[in-house]
């Protein structure tokens, strides 16, 4: 059966939904997959080399921290703007825009000649990012099976694993290791980020039917009825379990950008590693996470109980995130990075996002993930300039970890309150 076999209804345009084959979701996973790699190699290029900036601008750890939050901060303003464009207008046309703005703002970031500057160029790579999230979980969360969706969302999400470490090691490898300049890992990010935004326009299809809806002609006309089905933004947060959800999400952001951008740098400077073996320690976190998460997203796909599993997962990663400030021997260390790794925010997220797929309108769910994502990336805003801040005036990150352990406390707390069962939105 040809992935792209008709669509729906004799008047039918462009953007209507098309019937596609049980194949057709792996395409989707795979390039919503190689999508998350460059978004998060993207990031974390800049993390092992903060000294080298910092060294040539001038600028103390709180000037640091804020590059991080300044990019967090356009990326997360442009979350719902970006994700109800990609209703109205096309959501591969959005994804393809931002990642050929991202490549174009990655490779202007290593001519930098000075610190204001350079936190432009940031600002706009972050603004970029903004295009993917929201659209690229509406594309794919309506390809992937239902019986599917936790895991294949797990698979997307391991990119973020792939991308977290490749940046760290291509960082780790290039500077710290071989010498060259901080500038050079970027110029390196461009090109592929420009070819992939091009691909998603060109290989996936704006609006599917996926097999198991393909049915009889009543479930079809349902599918198109759903397209139409949308609320306003202001609805969406009328929904109790989507709203405790998106204070989750906040929580297991704030607490995996504390580790993603300062973890390089806390291993450096408070626990002795050198060279390479600061990039590849910082990898074990995303490296764990990759089994993790496709371990409990099946779990999860067979139980299909949130609140159990996110009441198992996040009191461990916790418990991770405290004891990886507390202690002070090498190996120990490196199991609670692992430990956090299999149960943190890779582990969680794919769970999370099926939750709220499960809560919000089929025609209104790019504006919903994206106002998810919104609320959560605002904990990554937060994270790297307070802790940052933090270090400067106490002399040490410890304190901002244990405070990423108690937001984790609180998100959990909350989230008992919601219910398992689909709560309508003016519930």
């Amino acid at each position: 059966m040809d992935d792209n076999v008709t669509t729906v209804g004799a008047k039918s345009k462009a953007n209507d939904p098309v019937n596609v084959s049980r194949r057709y979701w792996w395409r989707v996973v795979a390039l919503c997959f190689v999508g998350w790699i460059l978004i998060y190699a993207d990031r974390t290029i800049l993390n092992p080399v903060q000294e080298q900036i910092g060294a040539q601008f001038h600028i103390g750890n709180t000037q640091l921290g804020l590059v991080n939050s300044i990019f967090f901060l356009t990326y997360a303003i442009c979350q719902i703007p970006f994700g109800v464009l990609g209703d109205k207008i096309g959501r591969r046309l959005v994804i393809m825009g931002g990642f050929v703005l991202l490549g174009v703002m990655t490779f202007f970031s290593g001519f930098a000649f000075s610190f204001g500057i350079f936190l432009v160029f940031r600002a706009l790579a972050g603004a970029s990012q903004g295009t993917y999230y929201g659209p690229q979980y509406a594309l794919s969360t309506e390809a992937i099976p239902t019986k599917d969706l936790t895991l294949g969302t797990a698979i997307i999400n391991s990119g973020m694993a792939f991308g977290t470490s490749g940046g760290y090691l291509l960082s780790s490898y290039m500077v710290l290791q071989k010498g060259m300049s901080w500038t050079s890992p970027f110029w390196v990010m461009a090109l592929p980020t420009i070819i992939v935004g091009i691909l998603f326009y060109v290989i996936l299809k704006e609006k599917v039917i996926r097999p198991e809806d393909q049915k009889n002609e009543q479930k079809t006309e349902e599918a198109v009825e759903a397209e139409k089905e949308k609320v306003t933004l202001k609805d969406l947060f009328k929904n109790r379990n989507l709203v405790l959800a998106f204070i989750l999400c906040f929580c297991s952001i704030y607490a995996n950008f504390v580790i993603l951008t300062w973890l390089p740098q806390f291993l450096q400077v408070e626990r002795g590693f050198q060279g390479s073996s600061v990039g590849f320690i910082s990898s074990l976190v995303p490296w764990a996470s990759i089994p993790g998460a496709l371990l409990f997203a099946r779990i999860y796909d067979k139980l299909k109980k949130t609140k159990m599993m996110i009441g198992f997962l996040v009191p461990i990663s916790l418990i991770a995130v405290f004891g990886i400030a507390f202690v002070t021997n090498k190996s120990l260390l490196i199991v609670l990075l692992i430990v956090y790794g299999l149960t943190g925010k890779l582990a969680i997220d794919p769970i999370l996002i099926a939750f709220v797929t499960k809560n919000s309108p089929r025609g209104s769910l790019s504006t919903a993930l994206s106002a998810y994502n919104f609320i959560g990336m605002s904990g990554s805003i937060l994270a790297p300039y307070l802790t940052g801040w933090i270090s400067d005036q106490f002399g040490s990150m410890q304190i901002g970890f244990y405070l990423a352990a108690v937001l984790l406390l609180v998100g959990v707390i909350l989230f008992t309150f919601t219910s398992d069962k689909k709560n309508a939105i003016h519930a």
